[in-house]
């Protein structure tokens, strides 16, 4: 009886010990809960990422380890090409990696490439894929919109892809990017870019759920003076900037409006301007875009291509559109294209002619203040130190090239041969290597940095004597590329 007593007194105390290390237990739990409530809400502040900036798309469609698939099932391909300028929107079925999308949206893009694409009668054009435009809410693992570029005037398949890469390296939000295998009803059609587009999805990964606006600036018409697109203060009447605010990707408002014309007048006056714009990140924008020798940009000739991104007042840019960069794009530069000594040497500080530097407000204040011009140096020291002197790039480019090959070779719709696909790859990374080598120069003092010291320089500029420029592609292209009667008679 003493033992059974014993026994069930032992048990009971064990019961009760263990209650209190459950009860401690479930404190320490409701502890930690609270603590991760707290992180949650004061992440960014603590470098933690938020939720959104790893969406499941990022991991399947644009690992750009390897090269995907996309089968476009549609009854009327050939149609659908046929009527490629009107730039409408078609009904299709998209199989991704195996994976069935359904009432997917699809059109044409482009547009001196789409134009020449038609005028030379082939079938290559760069296209927008909208999951969203029939099925309400439609998505591929919760991304909205794609590109699929064409790489026009881009024998190297490779400017965006490295572009938006060197953009990443500078923590720029950039699009996302990978390579795709495209068919078309099962048949092949050729190697394309697929890049995620600024759009709702973009906005989310790069922003956080509660993002601000974005806007795409374009011009109606080249020949208009479009000093909105360039971001040029003009007043105070909304109606003054048609060519941002009609190119919203949100649905506006006055107060959206408000704020953008508030900061453009800042940037117009020279005034607070980090408390209206991110200084830093648009001075790390600026390092890669005037790296590359992009015209057909903000810094350029035409003004455009890239998006405005808004929060809470304060606006930044976000990179797009590289398939003429690297010196391809002449409009408006003073020198020819095949000036390579010219391009490759192109100054670092004043990255177009005076006329139209004084046009482009972001820039040319940002750079008439010591505080962000020697930022501006420092970040660009920065960028080449860590993505081309310590053999970063080269792995980059030798890694995507060897990645590629293969398709570029079998490419059916291709605008170059294989042999111009690999002499184009070692041309741009001779060029990017030749402009590095120019961009520490320059900022060491060796070499003019500006147009004005280039008049009255004797010395000698990085030898770029064995590049041809051209070898990156160039309209001669389009007559050898296979013709949509062609594509459409074979077998």
């Amino acid at each position: 009886m003493w033992c059974w007593c014993l026994t069930t007194e032992t048990i009971w105390d064990r019961d009760m010990l263990k209650s209190r290390y459950t009860d401690r237990i479930c404190i320490a739990a409701m502890a930690a809960a609270v603590l991760l409530v707290l992180l949650l809400m004061q992440g960014e502040s603590l470098g933690i990422r938020r939720a959104s900036a790893a969406p499941e798309y990022m991991n399947r469609l644009f690992d750009s380890s390897r090269v995907h698939e996309i089968d476009i099932r549609m009854e009327d391909w050939e149609g659908f090409l046929r009527e490629a300028e009107k730039e409408e929107y078609a009904l299709c079925d998209m199989i991704i990696n195996g994976e069935t999308f359904r009432q997917v949206g699809i059109r044409t893009k482009g547009n001196n490439s789409l134009h020449l694409t038609k005028e030379y009668g082939l079938a290559r054009y760069s296209l927008k894929v909208e999951f969203d435009h029939y099925a309400a809410g439609g998505s591929y693992y919760g991304l909205d919109k794609l590109s699929l570029d064409a790489s026009f005037q881009d024998n190297s398949y490779m400017k965006a892809f490295l572009t938006c890469d060197m953009m990443r390296a500078m923590e720029v939000p950039a699009p996302l990017c990978s390579y795709v295998w495209v068919k078309v009803n099962g048949k092949d059609w050729g190697l394309f870019l697929a890049v995620e587009e600024p759009e709702e999805a973009f906005a989310r990964r790069s922003f956080g759920k509660d993002h601000g606006q974005l806007y795409k600036p374009d011009y109606r018409s080249l020949e208009e003076e479009n000093r909105d697109v360039a971001l040029r203060y003009t007043g105070e009447d909304p109606g003054a900037y048609d060519n941002i605010f009609r190119n919203a990707k949100f649905k506006i408002d006055g107060g959206d409006q408000s704020r953008v014309i508030e900061a453009l007048k800042a940037l117009d006056e020279r005034r607070e301007l980090e408390k209206y714009f991110d200084v830093p990140e648009i001075l790390r924008y600026f390092v890669v875009q005037v790296f590359v020798m992009n015209w057909d940009s903000y810094l350029g000739y035409t003004g455009h291509n890239y998006f405005l991104y808004e929060e809470e007042g304060r606006l930044s840019i976000v990179p797009w559109d590289y398939n003429l960069a690297f010196g391809t794009y002449a409009l408006g530069m003073p020198e020819p294209i095949d000036d390579a000594e010219f391009l490759l040497n192109h100054p670092i500080d004043t990255p177009a002619p005076g006329a139209v530097m004084q046009k482009r407000p972001l820039y040319h204040q940002l750079m008439q203040e010591d505080e962000y011009f020697n930022l501006y140096h420092q970040y660009f020291s920065q960028f080449l130190s860590e993505y081309f002197e310590s053999g970063a790039f080269e792995k980059k480019l030798e890694d995507t090239m060897q990645l590629i090959a293969p398709y570029a070779e079998k490419d059916p719709t291709a605008f170059c041969s294989a042999a111009d696909f690999e002499l184009a790859a070692d041309t741009l990374r001779k060029i990017c290597l030749i402009r590095a080598r120019s961009a520490r120069a320059q900022l060491a003092g060796r070499l003019p940095s500006t147009y004005a010291e280039r008049e009255s320089f004797s010395g000698s500029y990085v030898d770029a004597s064995d590049i041809n420029l051209y070898d990156l592609g160039t309209f001669e292209d389009l007559e050898n590329a296979p013709k949509l009667s062609e594509l459409f008679s074979r077998d």
